[in-house]
């Protein structure tokens, strides 16, 4: 394999973490949403799937800090809280990589922002390495994806799947409002139970 990361570990021995993220759909002033094509390369092939921006809450951050943090590192759009819509709903997530297993509280917030062209500049290594392109979706093509969010078939998944949920979500939300529950999912390139 010619990657420089990460590398297989047998499924049973990889390491699982734990974290509290935000996730952020960031929507243009035409309605489209930002997504990224994330990957892990430590599979051949190389299996991808589509994802919001977002991450991991750091330490004695509040979670419309790590939000709006979120945002400018990954897309360079400089937003304030107060901009932020949310948090629309909160679900519990499992993610089996190749290299480790990730269970992740997250809580889904959305921003709008002028149409145009994003600055990655920010990201951190990892996300220059996995997230392999972006582009901008249409309210249509988002319903036109399957929801499955475990593909056996070589199909791009949307994580979360409940995007175009997300995008209601945010139509019908009022300050004050208390945030939806998705339901808990497992989104995986290598089942958290794979032998």
């Amino acid at each position: 394999m010619t990657h420089d990361h990460p590398t297989q570990v047998p499924p049973s021995q990889r390491p699982h973490r734990a974290r509290r993220a935000m996730r952020v759909l960031v929507v243009d002033d035409v309605g489209r949403v930002l997504l990224f094509r994330d990957s892990d390369l430590g599979l051949d092939p190389v299996p991808h799937w589509w994802i919001t921006p977002g991450g991991g809450v750091d330490a004695g951050e509040r979670d419309e800090q790590a939000a709006v943090r979120e945002v400018a590192e990954e897309t360079g759009f400089v937003v304030t809280e107060d901009e932020l819509v949310g948090p629309l709903a909160s679900r519990t997530v499992v993610h089996g990589f190749s290299d480790v297993v990730t269970h992740q509280d997250e809580l889904f917030w959305v921003v709008r922002v002028p149409a145009g062209e994003i600055d990655t500049a920010g990201h951190t290594d990892e996300e220059r390495l996995t997230m392999t392109s972006h582009r901008w979706w249409t309210r249509a093509e988002l319903d036109a994806v399957d929801p499955d969010p475990l593909p056996t078939d070589g199909r791009e998944p949307l994580w979360p799947s409940e995007i175009p949920r997300l995008l209601d979500l945010a139509d019908a939300w009022r300050p004050g409002a208390p945030a939806a529950r998705l339901d808990d999912v497992e989104e995986s390139s290598v089942p958290v139970d794979a032998a």
